[in-house]
Formats: C-alpha cells, structure tokens, sequence
C-alpha cells in the first residue's frame, strides 16, 4: 500500500513539475530564435510578405526570426515540416489559400487535410486576381470585354500561371458566375510566362495575380489593366474597374498565411497571434502592402473559417472544371 501511494506521489509530483514547466516556457516565450518555414524557392511574390513579417516579428517579440525556405511540392513539402513541428511556438510557417485549401483536394497523402491539423495564426494579406489586355486592345473598360467575351464564347483566350492555379479557377468562377465561356491557356513557366503570351499576341488577355512589375508595362504603353477581381480600388493599379463594383462577386484571390503546429500553449497562441494582429494592421505593413497587397486581417478564428471556405470554393471549381 506504501509503495502505491509513493508511486501516486510520484506520478502527481511528474504531472506538477510538467504543468509548470509549461507555464514556464509559456510565460517566457520566446527565449531563443523563431524559425519561420517559408514553403517556396526564394524570389517569389511569397518573398517579400515573408520577409517583412519576419523582418517586423522580430521587432515585436524581441527575438531573431529566422526564415528556412523549403520549396517542393507545391509549397506542400515545407508546410508538412511546420505541421509536423514540435508545438512550442519556434517553428512557424507562411502558407498559402492554394496550399491549405486547395492541395488536401487533390492529393490525399498530405499530414494536413484541414484546419484541424494545425494552428492558423494570422492573415497577412493576398494578391487579388487581375484581367490585363493589350494596349492596343479594342476594349477600354471591363464591361467592354466581358460583353465581347459574351458574343464570342469559347474564343476569348486569357493566359494563366498554371492549370488549376488561382487565376484559372477564378476564370472557372467568373464564367458561372457572368454566364460566359472564356478560355484560359496554362503555361507552366508562371505568370512571367502567361504575360509574355499576351505580349506576344498568343493570347487576348492574362489573369495575373497581384500587379508586380505590371504597372512599369502599363507606363510603357504595353498593356492596360481593366479589372481587379476585388472589392473596391486595388492600389497598384487604381484604374482597374472593381469586379464586385460591375455587378460580379468574383473574388478569389493568392492568400498568405502564417501557421504553427497544432497543440500550441495558450498563453503563446496568444502572444503569437497579438503580435501578428499588431505587425498587419501597423503603418509599417499597410505602406508595404501598397506594393501589391491587398490588407484583410484575420485572426485564429476567422482565419479558419476563411480556410474552409475557401477549400469549399475550391471543391466546387474543380467539379465544375471536372465536368468541362
């Protein structure tokens, strides 16, 4: 009888010395550097929102934050490293609508499936969708085009950074939505590629997401920008008319996240997802994400429910593209 009650003893003493271990760290946190999983090669349109958040992380927390970028898999691979990480609050990752929404649709091996498999944390921003002709194009508003793509279905053609990306499934929503038939023509080298096919008279327009480097072609007199799949004025190129503004609620757009494993401490979830609140919404991010980003901020929860939203929305593009 002795001897099971040292054993209870002991085993409470264990739990005890456990749960103030975690207090401990929690309260400390952070303590030593933070590594942030960037899941793509360096020099992307992922490149920059990564570095100034990490760049501002750092400022608010007073630790290093380190960025690792661990391409492959379609930014899969290195966002299975953040989801399998311990759950301490030093590995964090940037991920993306296309990565957390879109990829547990089509490949089935993935470690994350939804929400439940790991910690959202902040909503940094997104690139809203584009519609770009050429300069000399006969169309000089958005409603222009969309009734010549009315009168003309299945021979407008629109360029995109790859099959199934956003810009091709937003194409896919816009036509259900507009009750047109544009086409769109993946090419595999990215937008770079998709723009140059417009610039090459291969194509009659280009969905491109964000406006990196298109406002430069547009003071060139190379092309024009007629529409922003967004609601209200897109910075980077004020003169695109607003799609939700011409009457069509098409709004998918490239999102960019920040996540942490699952099984966070409270008290460190907190801290995390306070200071990314403060880094999106201070004046700092919001002149820099004049460059091409558009500001959303979301915390935990919402950022959640707009995961599974958009993994809804996804589902029901890849039908409807299924059944062409």
């Amino acid at each position: 009888m002795n001897d099971y009650k040292h054993i209870v003893v002991r085993t409470l003493s264990v739990i005890g010395l456990a749960l103030l271990s975690a207090v401990a760290t929690a309260q400390t946190y952070p303590n030593r550097p933070i590594t942030f999983v960037v899941p793509y090669a360096p020099g992307g349109s992922t490149d920059p929102v990564a570095r100034q958040y990490a760049m501002q992380l750092q400022k608010v927390l007073g630790v290093e934050v380190n960025i690792e970028n661990k391409p492959g898999g379609s930014g899969t691979i290195g966002t299975g490293m953040v989801v399998r990480a311990k759950p301490d609050g030093y590995t964090l990752g940037l991920a993306t609508n296309s990565i957390l929404a879109y990829q547990p649709l089509v490949n089935t091996s993935l470690v994350f499936k939804s929400p439940d498999q790991y910690q959202p944390i902040v909503k940094l921003g997104e690139m809203p969708v584009i519609l770009v002709v050429r300069a000399e194009a006969p169309w000089q508003t958005f409603t222009e085009f969309v009734q010549h793509v009315k009168d003309n279905p299945g021979k407008v053609r629109a360029s995109v950074s790859g099959l199934r990306t956003v810009p091709d499934l937003l194409a896919q929503e816009f036509n259900k939505t507009a009750g047109t038939r544009l086409r769109t023509v993946p090419f595999t080298g990215g937008s770079g590629e998709a723009l140059v096919a417009l610039l090459g008279n291969r194509v009659e327009a280009t969905l491109f997401t964000g406006a990196v480097g298109i406002p430069s072609h547009v003071q060139a007199g190379k092309v024009r920008v007629l529409a922003a799949f967004k609601k209200g004025v897109y910075d980077p190129v004020p003169q695109a008319q607003s799609t939700i503004d011409a009457g069509y609620n098409t709004t998918l757009a490239a999102s960019f996240y920040v996540i942490a494993p699952k099984g966070l401490a409270p008290e460190v979830l907190d801290k995390l997802a306070k200071a990314s609140m403060d880094i999106v919404q201070s004046a700092e991010f919001i002149k820099f994400s004049k460059e091409g980003y558009a500001l959303d901020p979301k915390g935990p929860d919402a950022l959640r429910d707009e995961i599974i939203r958009d993994t809804n929305t996804f589902s029901e593009l890849l039908k409807a593209s299924d059944q062409k």
